[in-house]
């Protein structure tokens, strides 16, 4: 992703095509201009200070950036470097400003503190996803709030279940409350794939704490045991610690006791929890006494489930009915295009059954964007004979950006009668979000705005 902050301009002169390959050799090579009359090459002073980005050319300071054994030594100009931040004006004309020719940085990687350098000279902003915190760490060191408030803008757009976590721990490193909100939003709706992502292993014993105690985790609590012991076992390996059983649980220490074993399911408990040797005999006696017994013992679990989040319906018919021969499905797909106007998860569709009395009917949805599936999911649900809607769900939430149109879409199998919706609205408020349909040429069973199947959205905000 590369975002400029002004946009380019071309040279003003018939030089243009030199002028580019010299700025491009400069950006690329660290070399100086080899044209003695460079500047008359660029018709803006913003074009003329970018030429310096990277530059040996009246270079009158230099950075070794990066660890030892991975340092690249970059020029600099300590006048364009102390108008964009007030670290470097301390640093070079400050009243303990040194005098220093070389100046080391091992904290920040190289192409970090380049991407830092080319917004600061070119007014340009580079960023890339595996160099984006880095970059996020550079511009708060030296407090350069734009490129911060860029960076944290890259990582609230890429944000998902699989780097939510991390991007958790890293915005509570940073103070950055806007994305630690974005990222907990995120991890609460699709807590068990945020759980088993990659990332979350790699997150810090804080932040392990601060997800294990959140009340709005939407995930079953064996997925929420798994992930611990996940965690556990590659924080032996950081500790350099055979991953024992022992081990784990001591690494995992005090956090263990925020996962709320009591309240799985049963099954879940017998077949995993008490079988993975983590839990004490004693504890696991317990625990199974507090699933059994009128009497329950103390616990030093937490007891009480997680409330989890609400799910929020987005109904787009003011009206439903049933006529003779209609609705049938034989097979074919009722389908509708919607947009929302800030992020949401779809955790569902609401569906009309039978107006002829209950019946069970087979329901495949699918959730697309652009033709790319994102989420499908094949139950039946049971109708009761009523005009209410009955939920189907995805097995995961799927995330939706806003502003964008998705594809919702159903293949209903059932030998009854249905009702169906009238009155459609092409715009309807459901709390803070607000949803706009259109028709969808996926549809081939007369599914549209005005009228047809997939009267709700069930989703998380």
């Amino acid at each position: 992703m590369a975002a400029e902050i002004f946009p380019n301009k071309k040279p003003a002169n018939s030089n243009s095509n030199s002028a580019q390959q010299y700025h491009q050799q400069n950006l690329n090579n660290n070399n100086t201009i080899p044209s003695p009359n460079w500047q008359g090459l660029y018709g803006t002073i913003r074009e003329r200070n970018a030429i310096m980005f990277n530059n040996e050319l009246m270079a009158d300071v230099h950075f070794v950036v990066g660890p030892p054994g991975g340092t690249q030594r970059l020029p600099g100009h300590k006048y364009v470097l102390a108008v964009g931040s007030s670290v470097f004006h301390a640093m070079f004309y400050g009243e303990l400003a040194e005098d220093k020719d070389e100046i080391r940085i091992p904290d920040v990687e190289p192409a970090a503190f380049l991407a830092m350098l080319k917004y600061l000279y070119c007014d340009e902003i580079d960023l890339a996803a595996d160099t984006v915190l880095a970059t996020l760490y550079a511009a708060k060191k030296y407090i350069v709030p734009h490129l911060a408030r860029a960076c944290v803008n890259f990582l609230e757009t890429s944000l998902s279940a699989k780097n939510a976590c991390v991007l958790l721990s890293q915005s509570c490193l940073f103070e950055e409350p806007d994305l630690t909100q974005r990222c907990w939003e995120v991890i609460d709706a699709q807590a068990e794939l945020a759980l088993k992502s990659e990332g979350f292993c790699d997150i810090d014993f804080q932040t392990l704490e601060s997800i294990l105690k959140r009340e709005t985790l939407n995930a079953k609590e064996i997925v929420v045991f798994e992930a611990a012991l996940c965690w556990a076992e590659v924080e032996c390996q950081r500790q350099e610690l055979t991953p024992t059983i022992e081990n784990k649980r001591k690494v995992l220490g005090k956090a263990l006791y925020l996962i709320r074993i009591p309240t799985m399911a049963l099954d879940d408990f017998a077949n995993g929890a008490a079988q993975s040797g983590v839990l004490t005999l004693n504890e696991t006696n317990d625990i199974f006494l507090w699933y059994t017994a009128a009497k329950k013992p103390d616990l030093e679990f937490v007891s009480n489930p997680r409330k989890g989040l609400v799910p929020q319906r987005c109904h787009r018919f003011q009206s439903c009915a049933y006529r003779s021969n209609q609705w049938r499905y034989r097979g074919r797909c009722d389908s509708i295009q919607f947009a929302v106007d800030k992020r949401v998860f779809i955790a569902g569709f609401g569906l009309y059954g039978s107006s002829c009395g209950s019946a069970e009917y087979s329901a495949k949805i699918e959730l697309k964007r652009q033709g790319v599936i994102l989420g499908q999911n094949l139950s039946k649900y049971f109708s009761d004979g009523s005009s209410n809607t009955f939920p189907v769900w995805f097995e995961y939430p799927v995330q939706i950006e806003p502003d964008t149109f998705y594809t919702a879409s159903v293949i209903l199998d059932g030998n009854e009668l249905s009702y169906f919706g009238q009155e459609g609205m092409t715009e309807v408020q459901c709390g803070k979000v607000t949803v706009q349909f259109q028709c969808s040429s996926d549809s081939t069973n007369g599914t549209g705005v005005q009228g047809g199947q997939i009267p709700e959205l069930i989703f998380y905000a």
